[in-house]
């Protein structure tokens, strides 16, 4: 009776209780093959160069932080000044490109002016057009205005090519609050910019978060403009330090795995921090949006 009760045989609860081992095997695979690399990378940045070059996939038979030392301690690698450069270009690349897609997308969802519609062409465009298609022209255009090799050169093409995204994720979400909220604050005497700063701007916080999380990852990473826009070494983002451990006949694999586990750190360090805001504007950018 029970058995009919819930309409289940024991060869059928057999049958799903393998269906379901089967499967978190399955996705304990797929999970060890993501998690092994950084594995490798960890414990082979604690060998020597003959020694990985010796046995690649072995463990270290003598851990050495020697690879970490170097990177950062030897004035010809730059490492430091990298790092510092990458974070200064990135958290203020973030900065605007969160403040101006804001902006400009609160005024397409809650205005109506002409040349509107060029606008939100222009920004398709941006979103369409390879963005890599691009460098020769913006090359060519910075060698002209002088604007190569400065501290602030990345930041421009960085918000340019960031504020396509960030407009459509905000317009969207703004687009589903009650202009109610707005009315309401006119009515008590609240101005423009306090009602655009002060109730918008805090409602908007989920999917700012989910902005400045994508445009963080892509501004930390981006190498094909680091590489084309800066010659001195003085001013390389990490991506460009971690190039010059590979040489024209060969690599040093070590010293590549340390200062790319250097230069995770702190996007590493900062998702252990904001985790749960995190995984909370994410989630909410892409219910609104």
């Amino acid at each position: 009776m029970k058995e009919k009760q819930y309409g289940m045989t024991p060869g059928k609860r057999f049958g799903n209780g393998v269906m379901s081992v089967v499967l978190n095997l399955i996705m304990l695979l797929f999970s060890l093959s993501c998690i092994f690399p950084l594995i490798w990378m960890l414990y082979s940045s604690l060998k020597e160069k003959r020694q990985f070059n010796a046995d690649i996939i072995g463990l270290p038979k003598v851990p050495t932080l020697s690879n970490y030392i170097k990177i950062l301690t030897n004035p010809d690698y730059h490492m430091g000044e990298s790092l510092m450069n990458s974070i200064r270009t990135t958290l203020v690349s973030v900065f605007f490109i969160v403040l101006f897609g804001f902006i400009v997308g609160y005024f397409l969802s809650r205005i109506r002016f002409k040349g509107s519609q060029f606008v939100w062409l222009m920004l398709l465009m941006g979103m369409l057009i390879p963005v890599h298609s691009l460098l020769v022209p913006i090359y060519v255009v910075f060698n002209t205005l002088g604007l190569n090799d400065h501290w602030y050169t990345l930041m421009i093409p960085y918000i340019a090519f960031g504020m396509p995204i960030a407009v459509f994720l905000t317009q969207s979400f703004i687009h589903e609050i009650p202009t109610a909220l707005e009315e309401a604050a006119s009515i008590d005497g609240c101005s423009f910019s306090g009602t655009l700063f002060k109730i918008i701007m805090p409602i908007c916080r989920p999917v700012m978060v989910t902005v400045a999380i994508i445009q963080t990852f892509a501004c930390w990473n981006e190498f094909s403009f680091a590489l084309v826009l800066i010659k001195n070494v003085r001013l390389q983002t990490v991506p460009l330090a971690v190039k010059q451990f590979s040489g024209q006949f060969g690599s040093d694999y070590p010293k590549i795995m340390a200062a790319l586990l250097v230069t995770m750190a702190p996007i590493v360090i900062m998702y252990f921090c904001f985790s749960k805001q995190i995984i909370k504007g994410m989630v909410a950018g892409a219910v609104k949006g």
